[in-house]
C-alpha cells in the first residue's frame, strides 16, 4: 500500500480548509524545497569567476549546472519508489541529509575535481524534495484549492532558481565563491533539524521493489542524451555527440518499454499510465519548454552581462532581482486566476511573452540600454509565472491518487532533463557560433555576443511550440471510476479500492 493510499479521494475532497498539522507539513517542506532548489542556479553568476579561479573553459564550467540537473533527472525517477516504500519523515531526513553533506563538501572544495561531485551530492537531495512536496500537496489539498496552493509553491519551484543569480552576485561582490555554500549550510541544517522533529508521516510505507535495470536504463538514457547535446560542435566531433544522443534515445525507449511491462507486477520505476490522461502529457511538454527557457536564460544572460557588457557580479545579480521578485509576486495571483478562470487565460499570454522576450534578447548587443534588458527580463519572468502555476496544476489535477507520486516523479524528471538538455544545447550552440565568428576574424567580445545571440534565437524558435501547446491546456479531474483506485495490476485484474486497501 503506497503512501497516498491511506488518504482516500473522498476524504481529500471533503476538506474545506487545511488543518494546522497539514499547513505545518506543507510549510516545512516548502521552506526546505526553496533552500535546495536555490542551489540549482546559484552557480550561474559565478561561472565567469570560476573559469578564471579554476582555470577551466565555458564548456567545462557549465557542467556545474548541467551535472546538477542531470543528477536530478537520474535520481527523481527513484522517488516514486521511495515515496511509496519509505515514510515521509525518513525521506525528508534522507533528502536534507544529502543536501547538507553536498553543501559542506562544496564549501571546502579546493578545486573543480571536488566541487563537481559535491554538486552531484547536493542534487541527489534536491531531487527527492520536489516530488515529496508535490505528492504531499496532492494528498492533503483538495482539487478545487490546488491552484492557490500551487501558486504559493511556485515561489519555491520557480522563483528560487530565478533569484539564485542575485544571491550569488551579492556574495561574489564581497566574498569568495565558497561562501555561496557556507551561507546556505546553516539554513539547510536548521531545516533538517526542525523538520526531523516536527514532520509527521503521511500514510504507511509499502512493499514496492526497486527495479535496478530500470534505474540503469534511466541513468544511461538521460546521461547520454545530455552529454551528447553538450558536445555538439565540440572538439570531440559531431559524430561522437550524435552517437551519444542516439544511444540515449535508444535507452529511453527501452526504459519506457520496461516500465510498461513492470506495470503488471505493480513495481514500475515510473508508472507511465499517467500519460493516459491527455492534459498530463500536454502540460508536461509545456513545462519542459518553460524549463528550457528558464535555465537557458539563467546561463546565457549572466554570461552576456559580465563578458559582453563588462558588468560586475553584484550589478548582474541586482539586475536580475526585479524579475525574480516579480515572478514570486505573480505566482499566488496566477493560482487564484487559475482556480477561477482556468489555465488558458494564463498560459497563452505567458507563452507569447516567453517567445517575444527571448527573440528580443537575441538582438541584444553592446549598446542595448541596461533598463531595456531589465525590463525584458521582468517580462520573461512574468511569462514564466503565467506558465508554471497553471501547467503544474493542470498536469497533476487529472491524476487519480494511485498515480500522485509517480506523476510528480515523471514531471520532475522530464523538467530536469529538459533543463539540463536545454542548457547543454544552448551552451554548445553559443560556443560553436562564437568559435566560427572568431575564425572569421571577428574580435573575441563581438564573437561571443554573436554566439549568445544565436543561442537566444534558437531558444525563441523552440518556444514557439510553447505558444501552440498553451492553447490546448485546460483543467480536468480524474474520472470518477478511477478516483478510488489504489493500483491497477494489469489487464484482466481487478483494481484495489482505497477502502479495501485500508482493510488490508
Amino acid at each position: 500500500m503506497g503512501l497516498v493510499s491511506t488518504t482516500t479521494s473522498q476524504e481529500v475532497a471533503s476538506q474545506a480548509r487545511l488543518s494546522t498539522r497539514d499547513r505545518q507539513i506543507i510549510g516545512i517542506l516548502l521552506v526546505a524545497t526553496f533552500v535546495v532548489i536555490l542551489n540549482e542556479t546559484i552557480m550561474s553568476v559565478a561561472l565567469p569567476r570560476l573559469m578564471v579561479d579554476l582555470d577551466i573553459n565555458a564548456r567545462t564550467v557549465q557542467w556545474l549546472t548541467t551535472a546538477f540537473m542531470l543528477t536530478m533527472a537520474v535520481v527523481i525517477p527513484m522517488t516514486g519508489f521511495l515515496l511509496q516504500r519509505i515514510s515521509t519523515r525518513t525521506v525528508f531526513i534522507l533528502a536534507m541529509g544529502l543536501f547538507s553533506t553536498g553543501t559542506l563538501l562544496a564549501a571546502i572544495s579546493p578545486g573543480f575535481w571536488m566541487l563537481l561531485p559535491a554538486r552531484v551530492v547536493q542534487a541527489s537531495g534536491t531531487a527527492v524534495m520536489i516530488p515529496l512536496l508535490m505528492t504531499t500537496v496532492l494528498t492533503l489539498v483538495p482539487a478545487e484549492r490546488r491552484g492557490v496552493v500551487m501558486g504559493n509553491l511556485s515561489i519555491a519551484i520557480s522563483v528560487a532558481p530565478a533569484i539564485g543569480p542575485t544571491l550569488s552576485g551579492l556574495v561574489l561582490q564581497f566574498l569568495s565563491w565558497r561562501f555561496m555554500f557556507v551561507l546556505v549550510l546553516p539554513i539547510a541544517l536548521a531545516s533538517l533539524i526542525y523538520g526531523s522533529r516536527r514532520l509527521v508521516n503521511i500514510g504507511q510505507p509499502g512493499h514496492q521493489k526497486l527495479d535496478v535495470r530500470s534505474v540503469l536504463l534511466s541513468a544511461f538514457a538521460f546521461g547520454s542524451l545530455v552529454y551528447g547535446l553538450s558536445q555538439l560542435g565540440g572538439d570531440s566531433g559531431s559524430q561522437l555527440a550524435l552517437g551519444f544522443i542516439g544511444f540515449g534515445l535508444v535507452c529511453m525507449l527501452l526504459f519506457g518499454w520496461r516500465q510498461l511491462r513492470l506495470i503488471r507486477s505493480g513495481s514500475p520505476l515510473l508508472d507511465l499510465r499517467a500519460f493516459r490522461f491527455p492534459m498530463f502529457g500536454v502540460s508536461v511538454a509545456l513545462l519542459c519548454l518553460a524549463m528550457l527557457a528558464l535555465f537557458g536564460m539563467v546561463i546565457l544572460l549572466p554570461l552576456y552581462l559580465q563578458t559582453v557588457r563588462g558588468i560586475g557580479s553584484l550589478a548582474t545579480g541586482l539586475m536580475l532581482l526585479p524579475g525574480g521578485l516579480l515572478m514570486g509576486l505573480a505566482g499566488p495571483t496566477a493560482g487564484r486566476i487559475f482556480d477561477r478562470f482556468g489555465p488558458r487565460v494564463l498560459t497563452v499570454p505567458g507563452a507569447l511573452l516567453l517567445t517575444f522576450t527571448l527573440w528580443r534578447f537575441s538582438a541584444a548587443d553592446s549598446t542595448t540600454p541596461i533598463w531595456t534588458l531589465v525590463g525584458l527580463h521582468m517580462l520573461l519572468m512574468l511569462g514564466l509565472a503565467c506558465l508554471f502555476t497553471p501547467a503544474f496544476t493542470a498536469a497533476l489535477n487529472p491524476l487519480p491518487p494511485y498515480l500522485y507520486s509517480h506523476g510528480s516523479a515523471i514531471l520532475g524528471t522530464l523538467q530536469q532533463v529538459a533543463g539540463a538538455a536545454g542548457t547543454a544545447l544552448l551552451v554548445a550552440i553559443m560556443a560553436t557560433r562564437t568559435a566560427t565568428l572568431s575564425q572569421a576574424g571577428l574580435p573575441q567580445i563581438p564573437a561571443l555576443n554573436g554566439g549568445i545571440a544565436t543561442a537566444f534565437t534558437v531558444a525563441a524558435l523552440i518556444s514557439i511550440a510553447a505558444v501552440i501547446l498553451a492553447f490546448f491546456i485546460r483543467n480536468s479531474k480524474p474520472p470518477v471510476e478511477e478516483q478510488s483506485m489504489e493500483y491497477e495490476l494489469g489487464a484482466g485484474e481487478q483494481p484495489v479500492s482505497d477502502e479495501a486497501a485500508t482493510r488490508n
